[in-house]
């Protein structure tokens, strides 16, 4: 598919913003706690979407299921459920530090180890081609920019003054929130990796008569059910030891149940999206297109994070720190990106 490289990856562009926004309703929620939000969320965007397109999209897809080994679902469930954890915290750490430095620091660590594994465990001998050491000189570069987001999320905490949009969750210090933000990091690509090792389940589903792009709808669903036990148990158990499962009858109980489902479509819309573009891109799609994706999602985050007023009542100062570990961060994903440049690279 090298004649698609260039659409693939607008298409994984446009996916980075959507993902980037995705988390924008929960900020509007008022009667309803994280947990009532997440659950909401988790059962939407995790198991009844991406069954419902894949049951509804994805010809003969029990008989292509069923003639494949259980080890085809292992790994992709496996590092759904991994990535389920660190989606969880994600949403706490949301809260804790807010959008614009969650999203840079949990992106910039997902971008590193979700672009780094595919080709170490795939095409390990690339490391020392163009792609692999382009991919090795943008690692400085993005823990540079990580250094800088950091720096400027301790500046905010001390300046902002009051309860400000987006500041720091009540209970959990900027610390503490940073520290889920370097968890979540961590384990946040394992999605990438399960979509990675959904090589079999493709491959068959597109013998059973799915398009390249439909067959990935049937990979999601794997993945994604994996990674649903923890999106959804954590907050059941807040739900019942805060006894806030309550706020769902209440009040304006539906416009929350909307913003909760609107969460839902923001997200899937840009992992569906992100896996169709990186098909298109071909050899490298679920690396230097998860790069670009990552760029993407930070560019937008951030942007978001500035005109919904996270860092309102902070300093000049505070405020070019920011720009310039987003800057840094993004030039690290530009250094990755150049390696489609290279014709070995598509």
């Amino acid at each position: 598919m090298a004649e698609h490289f260039w659409l693939g990856m607008l298409i994984v562009f446009g996916a980075g913003l959507l993902n980037g926004s995705f988390t924008l309703p929960m900020k509007y929620s008022r009667a309803w706690a994280w947990e009532n939000i997440w659950s909401v969320y988790a059962v939407v965007a995790l198991l009844v979407l991406p069954w419902m397109l894949a049951g509804g999209l994805v010809p003969n897809l029990a008989q292509a299921y069923g003639s494949l080994g259980w080890r085809a679902f292992l790994y992709p469930a496996l590092f759904g459920f991994l990535w389920g954890i660190a989606q969880m915290t994600f949403g706490l750490s949301i809260r804790a530090v807010g959008m614009a430095v969650a999203f840079a620091i949990v992106s910039g660590l997902v971008c590193l180890t979700g672009s780094l594994i595919p080709i170490l465990a795939f095409n390990p001998s690339d490391l020392f081609r163009p792609v692999g050491l382009l991919m090795l000189v943008s690692m400085p570069v993005l823990l540079f920019g990580l250094a800088l987001y950091a720096k400027a999320g301790t500046r905010r905490q001390k300046e902002q003054s009051g309860s400000q949009p987006g500041a720091p969750a009540a209970g959990m210090s900027f610390k503490a929130g940073l520290a889920l933000c370097l968890f979540t990091g961590v384990l946040g690509s394992a999605w990438n990796l399960g979509f990675t090792f959904s090589g079999d389940t493709l491959r068959r589903t597109i013998q059973f008569g799915a398009s390249p792009v439909t067959a990935t709808y049937a990979a999601w669903a794997v993945v994604l059910a994996g990674g649903f036990l923890p999106n959804f148990l954590y907050p059941v158990y807040l739900l019942w030891r805060r006894q806030s499962w309550r706020s769902f009858g209440q009040g304006n109980w539906l416009k929350e149940l909307g913003l909760g489902v609107a969460m839902a479509l923001l997200w899937l819309t840009a992992i569906v999206s992100y896996g169709i573009g990186a098909t298109y891109v071909g050899k490298y799609g679920t690396s230097l297109g998860f790069t670009l994706y990552i760029a993407a999602t930070i560019l937008s985050s951030s942007t978001l994070g500035m005109a919904t007023k996270e860092w309102k009542g902070t300093s000049s100062g505070t405020r070019k720190l920011l720009a310039a570990g987003v800057a840094a961060i993004l030039v690290s994903v530009l250094i990755l990106n150049l390696g489609g440049l290279f014709p070995s690279s598509r």
